[in-house]
């Protein structure tokens, strides 16, 4: 059971001034979200953590440059499920880092990372900014904040990301968009935005309903031009997007803006490939047949350290469910884009097919669907539609640590998933959410918060 500590503070008193204004959505669905306690990690997690989230984003790097150079269209188009109109613009190399945040679950058997989302990750305000005001709000000296260096890693991010691009010419302000109406979203990307001020850049926010786009030529806002584009905006849904008045295919028209080297985006074009689900399976498959690899470009991919750490933190994904039907294990069906429980399924060792299984509400952990897949009850069946049809990868199920938090409505005992930023190629910073058996967008947020070490007679006075 993963100690919780709640603050002597109601959600009230605690969301009232400054940490309100951080988190605006510290409600949402209708219901508490930012829990006013904190999650307690031990000093020798968090060394852990650190050590195994940077390995896995080295290999999560590693395996996109394999994929960019080695692997030809039809696997990036099937089993990656990568849109063709993504392909010739996802293999174009740029620096590698950026803003991913890795999903983890700590249980009997170790750290393992389940997830990790590449391309919009979200939590981001939570993380950097609530964690420290709650600790401080505990008036003692027994925790530090995990989190405590995200706002510099943000910072140095951008200054790679816009130093690789000033080489190709592109220059300017830099341009943050997510749907303005949408709280969620706008106040992840104004809080990035304005790191990157730090970082010495001109910046400007446009709501992405705002942005124009001239084929072949630019993308404007207000007749501005736009070089350099943070957008808060999956990139599966971009290349579908189409003008319903001029007919004009707007995410192809600016995946071609990219792919003419006219337009920067941040994260890069390339984390579209680790965003899909089946770059995990591909990472597995790899790891299976690394002796194989010389043969097909004459080098072995990945070296004995790197494979201690994928098979100590991560877990066998495949493209298909027979290795686990085989062996009657417990497994998990996640749809390649896959949001907030969507197209996710828990599958035990007496199922037989999918069909005999529900699907888990708010289940997934990729997190962060954006709000135009997401305005009303009436969207519900096509939105469900959406994710089911996808193909899907299997993924070794484990057990998740159970947590009992305090909230408005009382006691309730759920589930840990400790979410962790990467940031050009760096820890960051922890999101832990206590939710269901995998975490979805009901799911409470308290942040953590990291135990000092304590001497002889502080252990002695806390035990009693």
């Amino acid at each position: 059971m993963r100690e919780m500590y709640s603050l002597p503070f109601s959600h009230e008193e605690i969301f009232a001034s400054e940490a309100g204004e951080q988190i605006p959505y510290h409600r949402m669905y209708g219901k508490q979200y930012c829990v006013p306690a904190l999650t307690v990690y031990t000093p020798e997690e968090l060394k852990e953590l650190r050590t195994a989230t940077e390995a896995v984003d080295a290999i999560y790097s590693k395996v996109m440059r394999f994929i960019q150079r080695y692997m030809p269209d039809s696997f990036l188009e099937s089993p990656l499920g990568i849109h063709p109109g993504l392909i010739p613009a996802a293999r174009m190399e740029a620096v590698t880092g950026g803003i991913t945040r890795q999903d983890w679950i700590i249980g009997e058997a170790g750290l393992k990372c389940i997830e990790n989302n590449t391309d919009t990750p979200t939590g981001i305000p939570e993380s950097a900014a609530l964690e420290h005001i709650l600790i401080g709000r505990t008036e003692d000296q027994a925790w530090t904040a995990p989190s405590v260096h995200m706002d510099a890693r943000i910072r140095d991010c951008f200054r790679s990301w816009l130093s690789f691009y000033a080489e190709q010419g592109l220059q300017g302000p830099v341009t943050f968009t997510s749907y303005g109406e949408h709280v969620e979203d706008r106040t992840n990307t104004t809080y990035l935005m304005e790191r990157c001020r730090e970082a010495g850049y001109e910046v400007l926010y446009a709501p992405l309903e705002e942005l124009e786009i001239v084929p072949g030529e630019a993308l404007c806002h207000q007749g501005r031009e736009i070089q350099l584009l943070y957008r808060l905006y999956p990139l599966e849904y971009l290349i579908g997007d189409r003008d319903e008045t001029t007919g004009v295919d707007i995410g192809v028209a600016l995946i071609e803006l990219v792919r003419e080297g006219q337009l920067g985006l941040m994260n890069p074009l390339q984390h579209v490939l680790m965003q899909s689900k089946g770059f995990m399976a591909t990472i597995w498959s790899l790891y299976e047949r690394n002796e194989q690899t010389p043969e097909y470009c004459g080098f072995t991919l990945f070296d004995e350290a790197e494979l201690d750490v994928i098979s100590r933190y991560l877990l066998p994904t495949y493209f298909t469910a027979e290795p686990f039907e085989q062996s009657d294990a417990p497994y998990v069906a996640k749809s390649y884009w896959g949001r907030e429980g969507r197209g996710t399924i828990l599958l035990d060792h007496q199922a037989d097919s999918l069909s005999k299984l529900k699907k888990q509400p708010e289940s997934d952990t990729t997190g962060d669907i954006p709000a135009v897949l997401n305005k009303d009850d009436d969207e519900d069946e096509e939105v469900a539609a959406y994710y089911e049809n996808q193909p899907k990868i299997y993924q070794q199920l484990v057990p998740m640590e159970q947590a009992v938090i305090q909230t408005e409505d009382g006691e309730y005992s759920g589930y840990l998933l400790t979410g962790v930023f990467v940031i050009g190629g760096h820890f960051a910073g922890m999101l832990p959410r206590v939710g269901e058996k995998v975490t979805g967008d009901m799911a409470y947020y308290c942040a953590a918060a990291v135990r000092k070490p304590m001497n002889d007679e502080e252990e002695k006075e806390w035990k009693s």
